[in-house]
């Protein structure tokens, strides 16, 4: 590497002026959805309706966190004389913190009340003294489908994370005092199974632009090959199938061609269509 040189500030400047900041996101609760009486018609009885936790809820977030995670590794020796190699074996995703502006009807505190209520189970009159919890099954409060958004001014430039498995985990204590009136606020951590960075609708697996995909292109393992067959007249594939195991080999002069099995039947014989230009 060559050494340093002097630069102008003329150089550093645009790269300082187009920095994120920190004031553009949006967060998007989806709960999981049931047929029977579920996390969503349970918080519906205590006046938390479906149009709160789309819309309204991740408005009233004033504070997010966008997620992080760390790698578990562990030490081998052995394998190289002297030498300690450090290993990755599992990826560990921490938990996330998020504050919420309490409105005036307390909707976003018995949004996170509630939520944590019916994880335990609220099967019996919660005042009882003979009260116990029996909990939910995991697929009935967790959500797989909870989004946070960190965008640009512009609207064009964003960064989307989708939470799988997130819950809340704990309701910090939210303090009230007689001095000076303040925006009432409540936090919860929640944790989560697993984050995906990017786009994961299925418009955007479509556009071939899911999981901050560049290029239109796409992921081959994943999406499978975008070499339209159709597309070019005139050219012969060779495709093979677990039902139809034939195979085309060209002869003579390459004008005509025989179609035979992998055993090596003849099936037929006939002229190939050229893709000459005229």
């Amino acid at each position: 590497m060559p050494a340093p040189r002097p630069r102008p500030i003329s150089d550093f400047l645009p790269r300082f002026q187009n920095v994120a900041q920190t004031s553009q996101f949006i967060v998007k609760f989806a709960l999981p959805y049931s047929t029977s009486s579920g996390l969503r018609s349970f918080l519906r009885r205590k006046g938390v309706n479906d149009r709160f936790v789309t819309e309204d809820a991740g408005l009233l977030c004033s504070d997010a966190v966008l997620p992080g995670s760390a790698m578990a590794s562990l030490d081998t020796r052995g394998d190289y004389q002297g030498v300690i190699e450090r290993m990755a074996h599992t990826r560990n995703f921490t938990q996330i913190t998020l504050e919420f502006y309490v409105d005036n009807e307390y909707k976003s505190m018995k949004f996170l009340e509630h939520w944590m209520e019916y994880i335990t189970g609220s099967i019996r009159n919660p005042a009882d003294d003979a009260y116990f919890y029996q909990l939910h099954y995991p697929v009935e409060y967790k959500s797989n489908d909870t989004r946070i958004v960190k965008f640009e001014r512009d609207y064009n430039r964003f960064l989307e994370y989708r939470f799988i498995g997130l819950f809340p985990l704990a309701l910090n204590s939210t303090r009230v005092s007689y001095n000076n009136s303040q925006v009432l606020k409540a936090s919860a951590s929640f944790s989560f199974d697993r984050y995906v960075c990017g786009e994961s609708s299925s418009l955007a697996r479509d556009l071939k632009r899911a999981f901050n995909e560049i290029f239109n292109r796409g992921n081959v393992e994943r999406d499978g090959s975008s070499i339209n067959t159709n597309a070019l007249n005139g050219e012969v594939y060779q495709t093979r199938s677990q039902g139809d195991r034939s195979k085309v080999e060209e002869t003579g002069s390459g004008r005509t061609g025989s179609v035979t099995t992998l055993g090596g039947n003849n099936i037929g014989s006939g002229q190939v269509i050229g893709n000459s230009r005229r």
